[in-house]
């Protein structure tokens, strides 16, 4: 029995005749860019975060890029970000002439530590990106206070974490723009590529809306130095097929950690810690990923037994070749280089079957010899 990160198929089973209409309706219409599929889940999206705006753009990245730019950010400014996240947190930044400003982990969620970041401020710091990972989202209620204390945009990178609270408030209520991907594997996941800005800020979301189609308003008439990135239509048609599952997909994901973190807990042991939902936040688990010494013996140990995990994310931002130049070295940031050594992400989808999780604890039992 192989057991894959995440199995697509029985969910599109589970879908595929509402997928294939909505398919067929978009092909029928002919209306393939920024059509009504596109406007519905814009509002559906920003609906659910409690927000006036929802843009839907090319995917999570341009999300990043698209609203950094919409807040001003350009040459010469900073950004301060965790280094523990995928390149794009950092290369939207810094394709802006932006630099970013590397900050430590709180080793127990693996988001920003909002006691590392006031430190951190100069009067170059133009914005935080906390990045809310693996499905958890950061101390957001901490990191909203020093932003407001020091004026500063709050950009929420919450590509792996559409449904995640922190105290009763969703992803977007915080941070002055809030950001998704829609790429397939995420809790919310498109046949494609796709992403959206969500916002409270009705400057940001006019401004945000003129860069995703080449800067122009109107047509053709170019103000701002924009990109094409545009939510397609088949994918927003799919995505709005998918949306009215999320919450039920993400108990399902819920029930899965649980059930790891009980069977874990009970059959190996002290040789993995488990993840912490810290109080005051709902998990959505887009990630379930454990700490254990001999990381990479043991994945190896698990890909020859027919289950596949995967490191998210081997080596932090600012140790990355690219960032050479701003001068970061090993030793930095303790919690995020240790974590990075540790980290390993199990199966998780709603669709995972009990009898998968056993053999995956069993596995990782014997390879610790329990």
């Amino acid at each position: 029995m192989k057991i894959p990160m995440v199995d697509l198929s029985e969910q599109y089973q589970s879908i595929k005749s509402e997928v294939l209409e909505v398919l067929d309706s978009v092909m029928s219409s002919s209306s393939f860019i920024l059509g009504e599929n596109v406007k519905k889940l814009e509002h559906d999206i920003a609906k659910f975060n409690n927000v006036a705006h929802g843009i839907g753009c090319g995917n999570g990245s341009d999300a990043i890029l698209i609203a950094l730019q919409a807040l001003g950010v350009t040459k010469g400014d900073e950004v301060i970000t965790t280094s523990f996240t995928f390149f794009s947190t950092g290369g939207a930044i810094t394709r802006l002439g932006a630099t970013p400003v590397y900050v430590d982990i709180d080793p127990v969620t693996f988001n920003i530590d909002p006691n590392k970041i006031e430190e951190a401020i100069t009067e170059k710091t133009k914005a935080i990106i906390p990045v809310h990972l693996y499905g958890q989202m950061a101390d957001m209620e901490k990191i909203s206070v020093i932003a407001n204390k020091h004026n500063l945009a709050v950009v929420e990178d919450a590509a792996q974490a559409i449904g995640a609270k922190h105290n009763g408030k969703t992803v977007g209520e915080f941070g002055t723009v809030a950001t998704y991907s829609f790429f397939p594997t995420k809790n919310l996941g498109a046949y494609g590529d796709g992403g959206m800005i969500v916002t409270n800020d009705d400057k940001v979301a006019v401004i945000s809306r003129i860069i995703r189609v080449h800067g122009s308003k109107p047509k053709y008439y170019h103000y701002v130095n924009g990109y094409n990135s545009r939510l397609d239509e088949i994918q927003a048609a799919v995505l709005n097929v998918k949306f009215p599952h999320l919450e039920r997909w993400g108990e399902l994901r819920r029930e899965k950690a649980s059930i790891y973190t009980s069977l874990l807990k009970k059959i190996v042991g002290e040789e993995v810690i488990t993840p912490v939902e810290k109080e005051g936040n709902y998990h959505v688990f887009h990630q379930y990923t454990i700490r254990v010494e001999k990381r990479n013996e043991l994945q190896s140990y698990l890909k020859e037994e027919g289950i596949a995990t995967m490191v998210y994310y081997p080596l932090p931002l600012h140790l990355q070749p690219v960032f050479k130049n701003l001068g970061y070295k090993e030793g930095d940031f303790p919690a995020t280089e240790k974590a990075a050594k540790e980290v390993l992400s199990l199966p998780m989808y709603p669709e995972l079957k009990l009898e998968q999780q056993e053999k995956v604890v069993a596995k990782i039992a014997e390879f610790y010899g329990k």
